[in-house]
């Protein structure tokens, strides 16, 4: 057997989350079923991630394995057979070999998400599937100094909601916390190790009313401590949240396949 990994990009808009559903379609869904019609064996996937319904993703991970003999061609031609098969709202961007010991899920050492917010009283019409309107001013210096205050590892359970399990531990370390403005446009960007079930989503909510004076930068430590989500703020919507890119050794990244 042979394993080889595929970057994929998606506008999660018209489906349930990446998983396979059985009410609704995941994306995942979509692109094994590309699989099938290259592959008799109708390989399974396995994802380094798994995006909630209507969230994108412009890097998500995935792996899966077929017998040596049954793709000769180079990768880049898998990439081109496989998007001939996906609908145009779902494209994999990049595929390559790799040693049958890479995982992408338990090999990744962390993730970017990027939310998009457009803060401004009309909304652009071309980034309404991929944007929050915020339509009231906010306090971008209030919404970065509350970010900072996230930034290590701490116990996130305020910002998580309820996923029906309970999660081993609610404790994740967040490496990057950062807001950067273009007009209009603010775009945080949060990078840790793991994110629990609409983690993202709730640390964006509340930093936004922070941004609209609902709660004080001072109030983040109260709510880390709290470790209720009735403490902290509101989940913002998933439409401007975007799975950016997955981490992974650069001794995995760079390790070649025999065979």
């Amino acid at each position: 057997m042979t394993r080889f990994i595929l970057s994929i990009a998606y506008d999660g808009t018209g489906y349930a989350g990446w998983q396979v559903q059985k009410i609704g379609t995941g994306v995942q869904e979509k692109v094994e079923a590309a699989l099938a019609q290259l592959f008799p064996r109708r390989p399974r996937l396995h994802s380094s991630s798994r995006t909630d319904t209507g969230v994108h993703a412009l890097g998500l991970v995935a792996h899966f394995d077929i017998p040596i003999a049954a793709w000769r061609p180079a990768a880049r031609k898998l990439v081109l057979a496989l998007n001939a098969h996906l609908p145009e709202d779902i494209r994999v961007c990049a595929a390559r070999r790799v040693p049958a010991p890479f995982h992408a899920r338990f090999d990744a050492t962390g993730k970017q998400y990027r939310y998009f917010v457009w803060n401004h009283p009309a909304m652009n019409p071309l980034r309404r599937g991929t944007a929050w309107h915020v339509p009231r001013p906010l306090d971008v210096p209030a919404m970065r100094a509350a970010a900072r205050v996230l930034v290590g590892r701490h116990d996130f359970r305020s910002f998580t909601a309820n996923a029906g399990y309970r999660p081993q531990s609610t404790v994740r370390t967040l490496t990057r916390c950062d807001l950067k403005r273009n007009g209009p446009l603010l775009t945080f960007i949060l990078e840790a190790d793991g994110f629990l079930y609409k983690m993202c989503r709730g640390i964006v909510g509340t930093l936004v009313q922070v941004g609209l004076g609902k709660f004080a930068v001072e109030e983040m430590e109260t709510m880390l401590a709290r470790r209720d989500r009735r403490g902290a703020g509101m989940t913002a919507p998933a439409h401007g949240l975007v799975l950016w890119k997955v981490f992974y050794p650069a001794k995995i990244r760079q390790r070649k396949p025999t065979g």
